[in-house]
Formats: C-alpha cells, sequence, structure tokens
C-alpha cells in the first residue's frame, strides 16, 4: 500500500481516495471484514511464431468486475445455438460438450450473500452503489435477480448524489442506513444495509465534486462490509501490481504459494519514476514493445507502442509516478470473423482477433477469521488484433465463449 502514497501526490483521483483511507484508519475501523468480488484477466503470450505459447495476466480487478453475468448469457446462447443447430457441422469443435457451462452469476450472488449472512442482520439490504444513467445495468441486475430469489436478500440501487441525502451513519451502532420514502411497509422509511456492492467509485468521473467523495467516506465508516473496502480498491492499483514484481516483494505476500509460477504468469514492468529519467529513457528505448498504464480502471486509459514517445514529450516530470511501463503481450495469430451489430453476413469480416480471458472469483476475509473464497466464473473477451483497447463498454471488443479442444 505504500507505493500508492507517491501516486497520490500527482494523481488527485488516487491521492483523494488514500487520504478517506488514512481518515478512516486514525478514527479506527469499525468494520474490518473485507469482501472482494475479482477478476483476473490474461492473454497467450508468444513471442516467437510458431513458439510456445503461455498465459500472461493482464491486470487483477478489485472493484467493480463487470460483464460477469453477460457473459454467462453469452455462453448460455452459444450452448443453445449449439443443441438447436449444431452450428450447421461448420467445425468439429463447434459441439455442445466442448463449449464449457459459466455460472458466474450464482458464484458472485454467492459472494454476496456470504458477506451479508457474516454481517448476521436478516433483514438487512445490499446497497448497490451505481452510475446515473448507468449503461450497465442489465449485467448487474442478474446478480439483484439471483439474490432476491435464491437468498431472499433485497437489492437498492442508488447513486452517490442519491447516496448524499438519503444515507446515514447510526451513531454509536455505526449501522448504515438508507432511505426508501413510499417503498417500504408503513412507519417503515430506511433499510439497515449489510453490505455495500460498488459499481462506482472507480473513475474520477464518478466524483466530480468533493460531495462525492463525502458520501464514500460516510459509506466507508460504517459497520456494513464494502465491496471493495477503500483500501482493497487502491491495493488494485497498476503501481502495487507493478511493485509486486520487484524484488522480494512478493515473498512478503505469498507463503504458501508457488511463487515462480505466480511469477512465470508476469509480464516485465517498472515505473516511469524509476532512477530518475531511467525509467522514461528505457520506455522510449522499447516503446514499441510497451504500453503504459496510468492508476486507471474502465478501459481506454493507455497509452501504445507508437504514441509513447510523443505522450512522454508532453508528461511533465511530476506526474511520472503515476504511470507504470508494462511489456506488451504478444497472442499467437488467431483468424476469425467480426460481425458488426445490424450488417448480417454480409458485414462479416475475417481478421486477426484476440482474446482476452477473465476469471472471477470471491474473497470473503478479515483478522480472526478463516478466508472464504471461490472460483465462480469466467468471461471472454474477443477484438480486432489491430486494436489495442481491450474494453467492452467503450466499444473496443465483444463478448465471446471459450471453446475448449484437446
Amino acid at each position: 500500500m505504500g507505493a500508492e502514497i507517491g501516486v497520490g501526490r500527482v494523481d488527485e483521483f488516487t491521492g483523494q481516495l488514500w487520504k478517506i483511507w488514512k481518515r478512516l484508519r486514525d478514527e479506527g475501523i469499525h468494520q474490518r471484514l473485507h469482501l472482494g468480488l475479482f477478476r483476473s484477466d490474461y492473454l497467450l503470450h508468444s513471442p516467437e511464431k510458431g513458439g510456445p505459447v503461455s498465459l500472461k495476466q493482464v491486470e487483477f480487478n478489485t472493484i467493480s468486475s463487470s460483464f460477469g453475468a453477460l457473459s454467462e448469457n453469452v455462453s448460455k446462447l452459444h450452448r443453445y445455438l449449439a443443441l438447436s443447430t449444431e452450428y450447421f457441422n461448420s467445425s468439429p469443435f463447434l459441439t455442445l460438450k466442448n463449449l464449457p457451462r459459466n455460472d458466474t452469476i450464482a458464484g458472485l450472488a454467492d459472494g454476496l450473500a456470504a458477506a451479508h449472512e457474516a454481517y448476521d442482520s436478516p433483514s438487512a439490504w445490499i446497497l448497490f452503489v451505481v452510475q446515473a444513467g448507468e449503461r450497465n445495468v442489465f449485467d448487474q441486475r442478474w446478480l439483484e435477480y439471483e439474490l432476491l430469489e435464491q437468498h431472499s436478500i433485497r437489492v437498492v440501487r442508488q447513486t452517490f448524489d442519491e447516496l448524499a441525502t438519503s444515507a446515514e451513519v447510526v451513531p454509536g451502532s455505526r449501522i448504515l442506513r438508507v432511505k426508501l420514502p413510499g417503498l417500504l411497509p408503513r412507519g417503515a422509511e430506511s433499510v439497515e444495509i449489510s453490505t455495500v456492492y460498488f459499481r462506482a467509485g472507480y473513475t474520477p468521473r464518478d466524483y466530480p465534486t468533493p460531495a462525492q467523495y463525502r458520501t464514500r467516506y460516510v459509506l466507508e465508516s460504517s459497520v456494513a462490509i464494502k465491496c471493495p473496502t477503500i483500501q482493497l480498491q487502491l491495493a488494485g492499483g497498476k503501481k502495487v501490481q507493478e511493485v509486486l514484481t520487484q524484488g522480494d516483494t512478493l515473498s512478503r505476500f505469498g507463503q504458501g504459494l508457488d511463487l515462480d509460477a505466480l511469477r512465470s504468469s508476469w509480464m516485465g514492468m517498472w515505473g516511469l519514476d524509476k532512477d530518475g529519467d531511467y525509467g522514461v529513457r528505457r520506455a522510449r528505448e522499447q516503446a514499441d514493445k510497451l504500453v503504459l498504464k496510468p492508476q486507471r480502471e474502465g478501459g481506454g486509459n493507455n497509452v501504445y507502442k507508437g504514441d509513447i514517445p510523443g505522450f512522454l514529450d508532453t508528461l511533465p516530470a511530476g506526474e511520472r509516478e503515476a504511470w507504470i511501463a508494462m511489456e506488451l503481450i504478444e497472442p499467437p495469430d488467431t483468424g476469425n470473423y467480426l460481425v458488426r451489430a445490424g450488417s448480417g453476413t454480409e458485414g462479416a469480416v475475417k481478421t486477426e482477433v484476440v482474446s482476452e480471458l477473465g476469471v472471477f472469483g470471491y474473497a470473503l476475509f478479515g483478522p480472526r477469521r478463516p478466508i472464504e473464497e471461490q472460483e465462480v466464473g469466467w468471461l471472454l473477451r474477443t477484438k480486432g488484433k489491430d486494436s489495442n483497447e481491450g474494453g467492452v463498454a467503450v466499444g473496443f471488443s465483444v463478448l465471446d465463449s471459450l471453446v475448449l479442444v484437446d
């Protein structure tokens, strides 16, 4: 976590989150349990044409890890087509047995339900903190339905701006309550919140004024279990990812793990502020094989290859701490068809594509409590190989399905 202190000096968003965490720490943490609904993303790496292929980690997502529900439904669509059409025998691989089941919805809901149970107030609700005009609502609604239908847990969805007037922390007990006027039985105006699930709060756009940061502090200061806590969100920063690759840092946190195997899944990384100007000089020299990453989530933030030298020319020296350089993963050549919505088969374009695998899991943990964790599902995103970014919501890639072959 110490690595984020330097980043926070030059990145206002990270700095604001860090200040909230320090305030909470100094005042005393009221809820020591953490819930993470995580997604670890991977690409196949084959630096030599026809050479050996390995799996390399792109990043580890600790907040608003999205598209689990939609990925499950895409998988069901492809399994249905295999069952109903056998894909017109177009490929021996496109069979039902080669299309694995994807049960991400139930798995992620199980994680939220585990936190709700640990909170131990059956009448409490779960709060989804969402963005105004939420475009990803359909990915979130499936979790809401699963929680109600399979766990009898109700969900309330509100934005930071709505919570600024509806949320309160009860003095003494530190219980988080959210007002729902007109939606509750007569005499009840608010509900107790067991778990706060952040589907917003991962980008500076979610905090246009200091008021949103104040609301984040209010939520964090309660005894409700946060998914994630602000410190767990900070731990998912790109700078932390980079620091874990350096020296013996990983050994401090990876007891009982195969550290060599874990390290082998990482590409080389370094901070642009490394050893004075060295980090920048190295990035210039190796630009064609690099991506520069800031401390951001949500896609569309990175700088690639030939754009790097020009970007470095405009990057103030004082802002280098906010960026890391990462060696590019080189996927093997894979041909496929991309079809734009509404264009029909006539609009299909055969091209080289890249598919990125995301593995979902949840972990509920805290002091004096055994870690409860489970791998719960996956997503696959496919894009044209010439596209540097990979986000679905920003239009760079599409949701896809795995096909297993021997």
